[in-house]
């Protein structure tokens, strides 16, 4: 016995014509008033061996030599029901096409011509053994006759079934070999498409792949001509606008294109984050504006989003309205999803390329900061010291007695710089908060602004918020605050600096640090800052970033100014100030 990955549809052909044979030689036993036992025993047997061919077909097996033995089985009980209910002048002498029905589906014409003679050659015997009459003769013989007619024909029916059957069965193999090959084309597009778009970190690369492999992932039969029809294009966000950064088939003119994308399926896009499939191409009232689209009628939008990110959107436009199956469709999609994964890549290597520059700029600026501390604070300090100890020296020699009140002078300017020099070194790396925290660092640095430059600073900290901080986070708030506090004490004039830190709602917390010195034009001030040649308003900025935080600046001329940083302490209350920025 054999199992077959698909079944034979002759053997379900054969099985069909039994159990219509039985049911009519049981009808043709009932209206002749036939229907015994005896009579009916080589109908069960048949009705029983074509239950076991039914189970066989259903589970696609086959027994050794099936179709011999089928016909075999077949003529003999077809021959025994015949002989038993009384031949040509029984009620079901017709039982002899049963077998002839077989053998046409099995062997075609030769099959059912030589199972058409046996049954013949049995009619003609069944005449002659038992029916007398030339008459009888005369009759059995046109029967014998017929038979062999009726088997030639449904033996050419057969053999037309047969090569029907088998041309339906090799259309139906090669359409599965095709799926196979073009899905395995499928899956080497998509695997050549996420090769790619991972194995490359340049803006530039990943958006002119993904359009390119677009085309080989909608056209993977490797003998189909790719469609040289699909418009395709990668639209992106720069500020508000939608720019167009790479097409197919795009015009100049279209390549200068700018949207919103704020309706029609861009819109629906971007804000449901789905994609969009359009037949109305030529009525979107963004897409309209694009000439290379005017002759597609369909279109599919897929749109870049990773998050609350929104990067813009993949467009594939197409004449064909039914262009965009359920399967291109999905390939789309993988590329979409692919496309935003290497676009996030390429942003995150931009951005460690930028924060990298950023890193070098920053530090270039602390040396040029230092030097300035140092030329305009102790540098200057130890020259005026050189020059006093010169004139105490020609004043030995001259005034001995006037040297003390010098010496004296030197002594203070000496014990100034060397404040300078420490408050300077405490900014560079306070290790009391290291030790003792941020409250503790503060304080120490609003003790150090007093002792060095006379100036007052108020820290007014809430020490549950400092418990809920990591080092290093205490470690950005201090450099905010020294930041800000100098820029105080160089720009504001301000007699008094405070310093808060307080809980404004859950995870979220306030630092603030205003002065009441003069003032200014914060509008004015940020519009010209690139001309300025300082960092303190960018350092702020940028040390914000850093705690995920919010930076604000209230200030005006003559009304002191207040710096306010946002500081979430988890993510939901991250989410909520962003959200509600």
């Amino acid at each position: 016995m054999r199992t077959f990955e698909t079944p034979y549809i002759s053997d379900w052909f054969a099985v069909s014509l039994r159990w219509l044979s039985l049911l009519g030689l049981t009808v043709s036993l009932a209206l002749g008033d036939r229907l015994s036992l005896l009579g009916a025993l080589p109908l069960m047997v048949l009705a029983l061996w074509n239950v076991a061919m039914t189970v066989l077909a259903g589970l696609n097996m086959r027994l050794n030599r099936h179709r011999l033995l089928g016909v075999v089985v077949d003529t003999l009980m077809a021959g025994i029901f015949f002989w038993l209910q009384g031949g040509l002048t029984g009620p079901a002498s017709w039982a002899v096409v049963l077998p002839v029905l077989t053998a046409a589906v099995y062997y075609e014409v030769i099959g059912a011509l030589g199972v058409a003679a046996a049954m013949a050659l049995l009619t003609l015997l069944h005449a002659f053994l038992r029916l007398n009459g030339l008459i009888s003769y005369l009759v059995a013989a046109s029967a014998a006759g017929g038979m062999l007619l009726f088997g030639l024909l449904f033996g050419y029916l057969g053999r037309r079934l047969t090569e029907h059957l088998r041309r339906l069965r090799l259309e139906r193999l090669e359409r599965e070999e095709k799926r196979r090959r073009v899905e395995n084309e499928r899956l080497r597009a998509i695997y050549a498409l996420t090769s790619t778009l991972t194995a490359t970190l340049s803006y530039k690369r990943v958006l002119d792949s993904a359009l390119d492999l677009a085309v080989t992932a909608l056209n993977p039969d490797a003998g189909e001509t790719p469609d040289d029809r699909l418009v395709s294009a990668v639209l992106l966000f720069i500020g508000n606008e939608l720019r167009v950064k790479t097409a197919r088939r795009f015009t100049s003119a279209d390549m200068r294109v700018r949207l919103i994308g704020s309706e029609g399926i861009l819109g629906k896009a971007i804000r449901d984050g789905e994609p969009v499939l359009s037949t109305r191409v030529s009525y979107d009232p963004e897409l309209s504006r694009i000439i290379a689209l005017r002759s597609c009628t369909s279109a599919y939008c897929f749109p870049l989003r990773s998050g609350f990110d929104v990067y813009g959107v993949l467009l594939f436009a197409h004449p064909d309205p039914d262009y965009f199956t359920p399967d291109r469709r999905e390939i789309l999609d993988i590329l979409g999803r692919q496309s935003v994964i290497a676009i996030q890549n390429a942003r995150l290597y931009q951005n460690l390329v930028e924060e990298k520059e950023r890193m070098i700029e920053v530090q270039e600026e602390a040396r040029k900061k230092l030097a300035r501390d140092l030329h305009d604070g102790p540098t200057q300090s130890v020259s005026a010291m050189a020059m006093r100890l010169n004139l105490a020296r020609r004043m030995l020699e001259r005034d001995p007695k006037s040297v003390a009140d010098e010496l004296l002078k030197i002594e203070e300017l000496a014990r100034r710089t060397t404040k300078e020099i420490r408050h300077m070194l405490f900014t560079l790396r306070p290790l009391v908060l290291e030790s003792q925290g941020l409250r503790a660092a503060l304080e120490a640095m609003a003790e150090k602004m007093r002792e060095t430059y006379d100036q007052n600073v108020h820290v007014e900290i809430d020490e549950s918020v400092v418990e809920q901080m990591e080092i290093g986070k205490q470690g950005v708030i201090f450099y905010i605050v020294e930041e800000a506090v100098n820029n105080a004490r160089k720009h504001a004039a301000a007699a008094n600096i405070w310093v808060r830190l307080h809980p404004l709602e859950q995870g979220l917390v306030l630092l603030e640090i205003q002065d009441d010195g003069v003032g200014f034009d914060v509008e004015k001030v940020t519009a010209a800052y690139e001309q300025r040649g300082s960092l303190g308003m960018v350092n702020l900025r940028e040390r914000t970033e850093l705690v995920n935080g919010l930076l604000h600046i209230d200030s005006a001329p003559g009304k002191g100014t207040n710096v306010q940083v946002f500081i979430p302490l988890t993510e939901e209350a991250a989410d909520r100030l962003h959200h509600a920025k």
